[in-house]
């Protein structure tokens, strides 16, 4: 007989063992067996593993809507935005759990001379001293979509405590309709699969992040492959902003 859990991050693991089951997307910070597959072939057509920022980072950039400064890319997978970051100005840190990802990361870093400071693991198992923000701009390109449900809560909670006041999310994640599972949440513990990738739609999107404020959600540019940047169509672009602190 068990009868150990007494803690929500006890609770949370049991969770997640409910999606680590072989071939699935889910896996917590034991080295992520899934994606080190998913990433081993290189020559593979996944649209992502192109060398390219997105479109919409750029386009934050260009329009000055984020500046240069510190920077953390969630799920950073081969490092196509977090190198882009580094070369445009940003300190950045770039975590993924799967150690070949951050290998090829490191890898593209090193081809463009640029400095990305590059960490394999779980980002909502990590100290303040691993993460070694505040941050000015979380970046989360394909991150997000692939977490169950409960995990949510840790995700803003690590927004919570390395995000600076002012300081921006840009979000790239599944569009409804277009790709990803648009399973409800509470189905996804019955059938324990997240289906390739959670769908989501801008209400939610605002719901989910309603602590932020809002600067802009619309879909992500279609680029053609003679394009500097990567865009997809079935991907929704937002960027929320943390409210400043104001004395009272």
């Amino acid at each position: 007989m068990d009868r150990s859990i007494r803690t929500m991050e006890q609770v949370f693991a049991l969770l997640d063992g409910m999606f680590e089951r072989d071939g699935d997307d889910w896996s917590t910070g034991d080295g992520g067996d899934y994606w080190d597959r998913f990433y081993s072939d290189r020559s593979r057509p996944i649209p992502f593993f192109v060398a390219k920022p997105d479109e919409s980072l750029a386009t934050y950039l260009d329009r000055d809507l984020i500046t240069p400064g510190r920077a953390l890319d969630l799920g950073c997978g081969p490092g196509r935005n977090a190198v882009y970051l580094a070369s445009r100005g940003f300190a950045v840190d770039a975590v993924d759990l799967s150690p070949v990802a951050v290998a090829w990361g490191r890898e593209r870093a090193d081809a463009a001379g640029v400095d990305v400071r590059f960490i394999q693991g779980d980002a909502f198992a990590m100290t303040s001293a691993e993460l070694s923000g505040p941050y000015d701009l979380v970046i989360d390109s394909g991150c997000f979509h692939h977490l169950p449900p409960h995990r949510r809560v840790s995700y803003l909670a690590l927004l919570e405590r390395v995000l600076i006041p002012g300081g921006y999310l840009a979000l790239t994640c599944f569009a409804a309709g277009a790709m990803g599972s648009e399973v409800d949440d509470a189905a996804l513990y019955h059938s324990r699969e997240l289906g390739g990738g959670l769908a989501y739609d801008p209400e939610s999107l605002r719901w989910i992040f309603s602590d932020l404020a809002e600067v802009e959600t619309r879909r992500m540019r279609d680029e053609p492959p003679d394009s500097a940047y990567f865009g997809e169509l079935f991907l929704w672009t937002a960027l929320f902003r943390r409210d400043r602190i104001t004395a009272g």
